[in-house]
């Protein structure tokens, strides 16, 4: 890793203080952490600092960053100078940053960066006109699209030397730029168009789909089906004045058989003690039972 220092004392600003409405953003950011732990905003603090001063972080803006959360100055510096999004010396209003990793560099990076140093001129120097800086880095994770450089917030891919002179002619005079690929294809897809997947059917969920559709089609025509029964009895039993039918009645109880019957005896009379069965008219009481002593 190269060594990261600050800018010259000539170019840094004598003093740094956040605007009102960075300071009611950083309340929030702040306030996102427990008390104690202030510190671990430093770095959406710095990258807010950046932003207001321009696209690089001042010695005064760390310093204001460290008093802020109540952190050493060199402590903010060691996040400043190890994280290479940070700036820390003045950048132009376009940043450039070229990838020059493996990818990049077999498809034309060193063409791009020759682009970069004729029109902007060394890296790390702002143009006469405070519109460009650039810088190399590394992987930015655009491989597919081949050679690419990050524009501020943006990626440019695809890029050519024509087409990337063409880029920065725009940018420079404020004409209205794509975004993305610079070439005719959408996103990361082979140039020329996809090759693949061009059957619908393999990705539009209908051959997954058509046993389950085709089982709720047939219950929904089952319960239509029942529906329409239903009212056409409930129709008929209007017409003819009676309740529908629409299940079967309870049978009634069997009748229980009493149990109150003689013992027959051997010799074919009652057994003594036992309660004769009574019919007719004195079956609606119960006879005294005479016992013998």
């Amino acid at each position: 890793m190269s060594v990261r220092r600050l800018a010259p004392d000539h170019v840094q600003p004598d003093s740094f203080a956040f605007t009102a409405a960075n300071e009611n953003w950083i309340d929030g950011q702040i306030a996102k952490y427990p008390t104690g732990r202030q510190a671990s905003a430093v770095i959406p603090l710095l990258w807010k600092a950046q932003e207001q001063a321009g696209g690089w972080v001042p010695r005064a803006a760390i310093e204001e960053v460290g008093r802020k959360l109540g952190m050493s100055y060199m402590r903010v510096l060691e996040i400043a100078t190890f994280y290479t999004m940070f700036n820390l010396a003045p950048a132009g209003e376009f940043f450039v940053q070229l990838c020059g990793t493996t990818p990049c560099a077999l498809r034309g990076a060193e063409a791009i960066k020759a682009v970069c140093q004729d029109v902007i001129g060394p890296q790390s120097t702002v143009t006469a006109d405070g519109k460009f800086s650039w810088l190399e880095v590394e992987c930015l994770g655009a491989c597919c699209n081949a050679p690419m450089v990050q524009i501020n917030q943006d990626y440019y891919e695809d890029l050519t030397p024509e087409n990337f002179t063409a880029l920065l002619d725009n940018l420079r005079h404020g004409r209205p730029v794509r975004i993305g690929p610079q070439v005719e294809r959408s996103g990361s897809e082979p140039l020329g168009g996809g090759e693949t997947l061009k059957d619908a059917s393999l990705f539009d969920g209908s051959m997954t789909q058509s046993k389950w559709q085709e089982r709720i089609s047939r219950q929904r025509e089952e319960a239509a089906q029942a529906a329409a029964a239903k009212a056409e009895a409930a129709a008929s039993a209007e017409k003819t004045g009676t309740e529908p039918v629409s299940r079967p009645a309870p049978s009634a109880p069997s009748q229980p058989t009493s149990a109150a019957q003689d013992t027959p005896a051997a010799g074919g009379g009652a057994v003594k003690g036992s309660v004769p069965l009574e019919t007719g008219a004195g079956a609606a009481r119960m006879p005294e039972t005479k016992r013998e002593v």
